[in-house]
């Protein structure tokens, strides 16, 4: 693992809805039965050696994670990590 742990995004102070990849953050946590954060460290670990796609196929196969919600998390680990 990178060392550096990607972290679930706080909600919003003045109680708007979270905008991006993140907007399915509350979806994918009721639809899996899973905090964020888990997928988050999953997620970050098999970017240290996967593509992105690898990584949402990884996903959609092995947790039978839809495609959105797949990639939406690959994309905000992403995106944290750059």
């Amino acid at each position: 693992m990178t060392g550096d742990r990607v972290l679930a995004p706080e909600p919003p102070a003045d109680g708007s809805k979270l905008k991006g990849p993140a907007s399915y953050f509350p979806s994918i946590e009721k639809t899996y039965g899973r905090p964020i954060q888990e997928w988050l460290d999953l997620v970050n670990e098999r970017l240290d050696q996967d593509a992105h796609m690898q990584v949402v196929a990884w996903l959609k196969s092995e947790h039978g994670m839809g495609h959105g919600h797949a990639n939406a998390i690959v994309a905000y680990v992403r995106a944290a990590r750059a």
